[in-house]
């Protein structure tokens, strides 16, 4: 019988900046295209990052988007989180690389409450 291959993920290095490129497509500081999966679950809003190599058509400007669920920029912070331009705040949950794929799984984080 023939053993079977032994496959392991290892996490990635996370970009430092994401920009929207097109709807739907994010490009990082090194020309790497990320693909977008948002899931709405009932207490949270989470995206998957998915870096897949896509060709580029022309850059949108932030206004030709329309209405937009996730921000149009993400920095890395301290943290394992990124800022969003819309000061919003997302937890890295995961980022791995696996074979040719790469995977980095986003939660927004709540809102600070204030008195």
């Amino acid at each position: 019988m023939g053993e079977l291959p032994f496959f392991r993920a290892h996490t990635a290095l996370h970009p430092d900046h994401l920009w929207i490129w097109e709807k739907a497509v994010y490009v990082d500081e090194n020309q790497r295209t990320w693909l977008p999966v948002t899931i709405e679950l009932e207490s949270s809003l989470q995206v998957l990052m998915r870096q897949e190599d896509v060709p580029l058509g022309e850059p949108v400007c932030p206004s030709q988007l329309g209405p937009y669920l996730l921000p149009v920029m993400w920095q890395l912070y301290p943290g394992r989180r990124y800022r969003g331009s819309d000061s919003s705040f997302w937890r890295i949950v995961y980022h791995i690389e696996f074979g040719d794929t790469e995977d980095m799984l986003l939660e927004q984080m709540a809102e600070p409450e204030y008195e």
